[in-house]
């Protein structure tokens, strides 16, 4: 990341997002909150959605819907011990006993089947699997058992319907349509049965008559239906609108009568992500869970009445007398990955050292105090930072050229940089491949703890412009990524309800160009609203296509731009060379791609300074992510230089909102951290020279080989169609040879370290 220092004003903020998993113990998560939660934590399996009370009162089921791991967990109460774990080759979300608490039963996701156990003795016993499979996938979701036992309801995910199973003939004897992605399902003690629909804006009602399941039509209720939940008696039904920040409220007694909402949103603006629901055993109480800000709100009477601190991202809840059960999807934070597979040992167990597998969860149990409810709440918001940052001054740029990158962390590139927090020892592409990268770090300033907010691409790039994720993606993601669900980053559902980066230029009327990014090789884009700002010489993602002929297009346009003074406001260009193409016969070389990506960066950067608008133009450079490399710090450390202080992704956007004057688009960017403090009084107008790497551009990969076959079977056609843990063992044989990896990092070594380069957040206090 370029900055600016005593004798220069910030001129790009190059920001290489790096994976640096943060110290559990220390609070800090990439997305820029901390962790202060209340209650008595229990460690758990890989990436937890689910849960359910078991029938003895003593026992917690959990469901894992990870990278890792995806199967059960059964969790002893009192002790916090898990008793057993069930591993499965897909479940997903849905989990139900039967009314006499004999037997429960398992949404399998990516199988699309019903695993089907006995409860006996405080243990799951396999007993069947119940068959959904039909020609297209149906992938099982959220399901719900009709009172008498006899019938299953289940949220066949990607297939749009809702199944009714014969439990005793093992068989689906009904289908009907929903909304996209159906999820929940909640049944009434008479029969009627309700279903959410993720991707759509209604509940589907139905129900039961002799035997039959009849549909009573839909009901509108919102964008974005998660969680749903009937009161004892029926007769009013909640659901969670998780990207609306709103809980729908029905009077189903004798109808379908909407209730005014509650809000969950603290600042009016897209962000809390309400996604599970309970009640208090008298009902007066609504606990709401809010994935994204780490807490579960507290309604009374339909008023926000308090919060109460959490892990990170809790996802499912049970209300228990004066209890509650908290599970959290992400847990306890992220932490340093430097230690990855080695070539000796073929692949050692990625399912410690890739992002997505680090990410286990908890389950927080909390005595319920109302009287705790106003300190609690104060913990939320400090842990959130939920205080406006002060408005300061920001040099008069008129333009903003805003460059996203691909999956690289800081040790990767800078880690040979003294003067930052690096370790050679696992850097890849040194300053014979990346001269420029280097160079401007030094001339701009290192930011050696910036984070991004995202693990992977596909959060990545909505992270980084629209500053906020929907649960959807949050949920899908891990599964995906471990080839386990049949679609992603489809539809509205993945869209962010307060758009992106550019939908916010455009309504002030600020002029915009795209160069690549969310667009495909054709020039195609799913957001219609960006095809009249496509470049159409820039050429999309493709690994074949060198850097070069991006930058090239740019400098095209650049340039008549400044002959016709016309230069947009804001620019949004995907340079993704840097991604690689792993060691695939005749594509070029990892070192060759990272060259040929720093080459055009430093051509970009020089074509700017050596015009008329050095002057008034700022450039931000960042990595998406950080999935494809080691870090001794945090997984999700990228390259961004800063003195003293985190710096995250949204950081970067509400800088970038400031300077153009354009309103945040959630929370995050709402209450980031602007980087008011990396520009100088007096700006250095000296022109930037591009340097060449020592590394041929056109340097390519053997035909045959390890590295060739081990390519051969991976796609990369797309950012992130790969099995990253496999392509960052590939990457690290090629470059490191036969070099073993460091020793792990503990968090005590993370917690050091951070402390000697950040006093002032590491030695901060947490609220008690």
């Amino acid at each position: 990341m370029i900055t600016g220092n005593s004798s220069s004003r910030l001129r790009i903020s190059f920001v290489f997002e790096l994976l640096f998993a943060f110290a559990a113990t220390a609070g800090q998560l990439p997305t820029g909150a901390t962790l202060d939660p209340a209650g008595r934590a229990i460690a758990v399996g890989n990436f937890p959605l689910a849960m359910s009370l078991a029938p003895d009162g003593k026992h917690v089921i959990v469901v894992l819907s990870g990278w890792k791991t995806q199967g059960l967990q059964v969790v002893d109460i009192e002790s916090g011990a898990i008793t057993q774990t069930i591993e499965k080759p897909a479940t997903f979300l849905g989990i139900t006993f039967s009314p006499d608490g004999k037997n429960a039963y398992v949404s399998g996701g990516n199988d699309d089947v019903i695993y089907a156990y006995a409860w006996r003795d405080g243990r799951l016993e396999d007993e069947h699997t119940i068959s959904l499979k039909e020609k297209e996938a149906r992938y099982p979701a959220g399901i719900a058992i009709s009172p008498d036992g006899r019938f299953l309801y289940v949220a066949e995910n990607v297939a749009d319907d809702v199944a009714v199973v014969d439990i005793a003939s093992q068989r689906v004897v009904q289908r009907f349509p929903t909304e996209h992605y159906p999820y929940g399902v909640a049944v009434a003690p008479d029969g009627r049965v309700f279903v959410s629909a993720w991707g759509g804006q209604s509940v589907a009602v139905f129900r039961q008559a002799n035997d039959r399941l009849i549909s009573l039509g839909r009901i509108a209720v919102g964008r974005h239906p998660s969680a749903i939940l009937l009161n004892r008696k029926a007769t009013r039904l909640y659901v969670a609108l998780a990207s609306q920040d709103r809980i729908a409220v029905l009077d189903v007694k004798d109808g379908l009568k909407p209730v005014p909402h509650y809000l969950v949103d603290s600042t009016a603006r897209e962000g809390s992500t309400p996604n599970a629901l309970a009640l208090s055993s008298d009902e007066s109480t609504l606990f709401v869970a809010e994935a994204d800000n780490n807490a579960v709100a507290v309604f009374e009477k339909g008023k926000l009445v308090g919060r109460i601190p959490t892990d990170w991202y809790p996802a499912a809840l049970i209300a228990r007398r004066k209890q509650l059960f908290i599970l959290n999807a992400k847990g306890s934070g992220s932490r340093p990955n430097p230690t990855g597979p080695t070539p000796e040992r073929p692949l050692r167990d990625p399912r410690t050292t890739y992002t997505l597998a680090m990410i286990d969860g908890t389950i927080r149990i909390v005595d319920f105090s109302r009287a705790q409810l106003p300190a609690w709440s104060r913990r939320v918001a400090r842990a959130n930072h939920w205080i406006a940052a002060p408005a300061h001054h920001l040099p008069p740029f008129e333009h903003v050229i805003y460059i996203i990158k691909e999956n690289r962390t800081y040790d990767q590139i800078l880690g040979d940089l003294k003067e930052g927090d690096g370790d050679a020892s696992i850097l890849f592409f040194g300053r014979d491949v990346s001269p420029n990268h280097h160079a401007l770090a030094e001339r701009f300033g290192l930011f050696d703890r910036f984070f991004t907010n995202a693990e992977v691409s596909s959060q990545g790039h909505v992270w980084s412009t629209a500053g906020y994720v929907t649960d959807y993606t949050e949920k899908v993601i891990p599964t995906a990524y471990a080839d386990k669900r049949p679609d992603v980053d489809e539809g509205e559902v993945d869209d962010p309800a307060e758009g992106y980066l550019w939908n916010r230029a455009l309504a002030k009327g600020l002029s915009l160009r795209i160069y690549g990014e969310l667009t495909t090789v054709g020039k195609r884009t799913g957001k219609a609203v960006l095809a009249p700002d496509i470049s159409r010489i820039f050429p999309a993602y493709d690994m074949k296509i060198l850097d070069q002929k991006r930058a090239d297009a740019w400098i095209e346009e650049f340039n008549d731009y400044v002959r016709t003074e016309t230069l947009p406001a804001l620019e949004i260009m995907h340079l993704a060379g840097d991604h690689t193409a792993g060691g695939k016969a005749g594509y070029r070389t990892p070192r060759a791609c990272m060259a040929d990506n720093d080459l055009a960066l430093g051509r970009i950067v020089a074509a700017l300074s050596n015009s008329k608008h050095w002057r008034d133009t700022v450039i931000f450079v960042l990595e998406d992510d950080a999935q494809d490399g080691a870090d001794h710090v945090d997984s999700h450390r990228s390259v961004f230089f800063v003195h003293h202080r985190f710096v995250n992704t949204t950081d970067v956007l509400a800088t970038v909102e400031r300077i153009l004057k354009i309103a945040p688009m959630s929370q995050f960017d709402a209450f980031a951290r602007p980087l008011y403090d990396v520009f100088a009084d007096t700006p250095d107008l000296t022109p930037y020279a591009a340097i060449t790497p020592g590394v041929s551009l056109e340097e390519k990969n053997p035909e045959t080989g390890p590295a060739a076959t081990k390519s051969s079977a991976l796609d990369f056609s797309r950012p992130d169609r790969i099995n990253d843990a496999v392509f960052n063992q590939l990457l690290w044989e090629m470059l490191k040879g036969s070099a073993p990896m460091p020793p792990r990092y503990s968090h005590r070594a993370w917690r050091s370290r951070r402390a000697d380069a950040c006093p002032d957040e590491s030695s901060r206090p947490l609220l008690r």
